[in-house]
């Protein structure tokens, strides 16, 4: 089989990726007629249906990063990496029956002004400044910098801050003029061309190899394990039932660049509808992005690095024209999550904080500070993406921070919601001290041995994945002492945002007049058994 060496591209391919970037520009041109106010500009007006909900989702989440990833995770080491995905389905379930219809009940812009009408501003300050942290600052740059990697390799000569400019103009333009009704319109068609790419170099892949008989004979079985054991580096198996739906429920449910297409929506059943779409959209990626790398170990044996996989499938099995196509796929996946990444900080930081200090300003200042914002994360990227290659090491610390940060947060939502006596101070007093616990385990696991430090006992040996449900447990425990501590809440005031039995029995009531097909709970059912099926045969 070829490699990626002398990789170039057919002038027909070419075309392909500028009227792929042309069209995505005039999509965003024509969405930009539609925002008048904050409202249109930030949600799409909440007027979003399901179908485009769930392909937004999904596009949002599938960046080019993880294709990359994924494809690379299954070469390496094995198809455990499919676990974050199948948990995702679930997790995004787990969020829309109970935490989402608080959310859309409280017409908020923002998931951190929702901590805010529960717990008080400190609280939707210290959520919103992560928040933005993390998707700026490792999010939009890190797929920025894998963009223009795979731009090199194509044209070798590209120098990297000028790949990042063109990319971030592309992505970044249509999310100025548009807003959230460009980002999620760019998204499905995005999400769609993503799917056919994928599919087309996955059957191509196992054509190659002589079917799927051919791959079970030679790759090893423990490669095409999802639940692997205790002492596994990778996921062992309580992971899987701890830190992976713990931090799959901060990314999906209260993560903003995520959570916004829910707020976007016409109403709670839409915002469901697109879940369950996204959960369902979830579960193909094990044959069509995770089993290509599987595959490519029969076919390129000899990579020397895993994160060549997707690019040499790309490059190697695909014709002209068709690669162009796929390519598109590939670039989609790259803009949906640069132009979530821009909509998102930019609702961030006019709603939770210009809006909040200017209650003043007019539904058209709030949009128009919108836009300066997203020109200015945008820059923001363009500028720290290229110094993510001379500070490896540091970058993949940062990429670890998320076990160590998000544990309060976590708790602070799901506790909030099933715990109606949860008070102010119990949420802050678990933001300070859970914070401390995460940034104390962090320099005990990570910053010291990094440093040459010796570890605290056994920190060193403690896999990043239980991090997060032991800050999120700590946070949860700080909690509930301060609240029962001091005086509980104000039920009148509370009770919007806490899910309680009288919230599922008044949603049974409103379920009889949908058509059985139409019931989301049934449709959660269908969803969690195609789970176990899978888990089930690639146990």
């Amino acid at each position: 089989m070829g490699t990626l060496e002398g990789a170039a591209l057919h002038p027909v391919d070419i075309a392909m990726l500028g009227l792929y970037a042309i069209a995505m520009v005039a999509l965003g041109i024509w969405a930009a007629r539609r925002s008048h106010d904050a409202e249109d500009y930030f949600l799409a007006g909440r007027r979003m249906i399901w179908p485009v909900i769930g392909f937004s989702l999904f596009a949002s989440n599938i960046s080019s990063t993880t294709l990359v990833g994924l494809a690379g995770s299954a070469y390496g080491s094995g198809i455990w990496v499919f676990n974050y995905e199948w948990m995702a389905a679930v997790v995004l379930a787990f969020f829309a029956l109970f935490v989402l219809p608080q959310v859309l009940r409280s017409q908020v812009y923002t998931m951190p002004e929702f901590l805010e009408r529960r717990f008080g501003r400190a609280a939707r300050l210290y959520f919103a400044g992560l928040t933005l942290f993390l998707n700026v600052v490792v999010d939009t740059a890190a797929s920025l910098y894998a963009g223009a990697l795979l731009v090199q390799l194509v044209f070798p000569g590209a120098a990297v801050w000028e790949t990042v400019a063109i990319l971030a103009v592309i992505a970044g333009g249509y999310t100025i003029l548009g807003g959230l009704s460009a980002v999620m319109v760019t998204d499905v068609i995005q999400a769609v061309l993503l799917l056919i790419g994928a599919c087309v170099i996955s059957a191509i892949a196992l054509a190659e190899v002589g079917g799927w008989g051919a791959v079970a004979g030679a790759v090893s079985a423990d490669k095409l394990s999802l639940v692997r054991p205790v002492t596994d580096p990778d996921m062992p198996w309580p992971a899987l039932l701890t830190g992976v739906p713990l931090l799959g429920f901060y990314f999906w449910g209260t993560n903003q660049f995520m959570a916004q297409r829910f707020l976007a929506a016409r109403d709670a059943n839409h915002a469901r509808w697109g879940a369950i779409l996204a959960g369902f959209l979830k579960l193909p990626v094990l044959f069509i992005m995770v089993l290509p790398g599987t595959l490519a170990i029969l076919l390129y044996p000899e990579l020397p690095r895993a994160d060549l996989v997707y690019p040499t499938l790309m490059f190697d099995l695909l014709p002209v024209g068709l690669l162009g196509l796929v390519l598109a796929g590939f670039f989609a996946a790259l803009m949906s999550l640069i132009d979530s990444t821009l909509n998102s900080a930019s609702t961030m930081v006019t709603m939770d904080f210009v809006r909040t200090a200017r209650p003043g300003l007019s539904a058209g200042a709030l949009m128009q500070i919108g836009r300066l914002v997203t020109f200015l994360v945008m820059l923001f990227g363009v500028i720290w993406a290229p110094q993510i290659g001379r500070f490896e090491s540091i970058f993949e610390y940062i990429q670890q921070v998320l076990s160590y940060t998000v544990g309060p947060v976590v708790a602070l939502y799901l506790v909030g919601t099933f715990w109606p006596r949860a008070n102010r101070q119990g949420a802050n007093a678990a933001l300070l001290l859970g914070t401390l616990s995460g940034l104390a385990l962090f320099a005990g696991q990570v910053v010291g041995p990094g440093l040459g430090a010796q570890p605290l006992i056994g920190w060193s040996h403690w896999h990043w994945l239980y991090v997060a449900p032991a800050v999120a447990l700590v946070s949860a425990l700080i909690m509930a002492a301060v609240s029962l501590a001091t005086p509980p809440p104000d039920r009148a005031q509370v009770d919007a945002y806490v899910w309680t039995p009288r919230v599922y029995a008044a949603e049974t009531e409103a379920l009889r007049a949908l058509p059985w097909w139409q019931n989301y709970r049934l449709q959660f059912l269908g969803l969690m058994g195609l789970c176990a099926i899978l888990l089930i045969a690639f146990w």
